[in-house]
């Protein structure tokens, strides 16, 4: 799975990096998010994930994307300033990315080929669909946008990476 690792991406401050440097080795919880959904709010709870186990390993990375009802169309800094200062956000962002379609970041093309637990592959749903992969790079679990980032399987997951 070192192909996910070695996928460029861009980050929110226009930074060029690879998503294996993005998280510097450690377990990842990776979201697409948008500053203007009904389930916006969930960010309190992935910075809360973020700090509660970072120095165990691990990292939110937030992917913005504005393919759902336009919920995210703000430009790069403005999308930073809102995170900063309505959520407290710390963890990792990338640019703006289309999570679904043709366009759909290369990033994305490996996340979605991951099945939920109902046995579901493929496109995105909505905002705040959640993917959890390991510091190796393998996609390890997918949870869908209702599902809370402190859901009980979710922390059970992230704890299994963890050890």
């Amino acid at each position: 799975m070192s192909e996910l690792l070695d996928l460029p991406l861009t980050t929110l401050d226009g930074g060029s990096t690879t998503f294996g440097a993005l998280t510097g080795g450690r377990a990842a919880l990776v979201v697409n998010v948008a500053s203007r959904c009904g389930l916006t709010p969930q960010y309190t709870k992935l910075e809360a994930l973020h700090e509660e186990f970072s120095a165990r390993g691990f990292t939110v990375i937030g992917f913005p994307s504005n393919q759902f009802n336009g919920q995210e169309p703000g430009t790069a800094a403005e999308i930073a300033e809102f995170c900063s200062a309505t959520y407290g956000v710390t963890f990792p962002m990338s640019d703006k990315v289309d999570v679904n379609g043709d366009g759909r970041d290369p990033i994305y093309v490996e996340l979605t080929q991951k099945a939920d637990t109902s046995g579901a592959a493929g496109d995105v749903q909505w905002n705040f669909e959640k993917f959890l992969v390991a510091a190796d790079g393998s996609v390890v679990g997918r949870y869908r946008p209702a599902t809370e980032p402190d859901a009980a399987e979710i922390r059970v997951d992230i704890e299994s990476l963890l050890g």
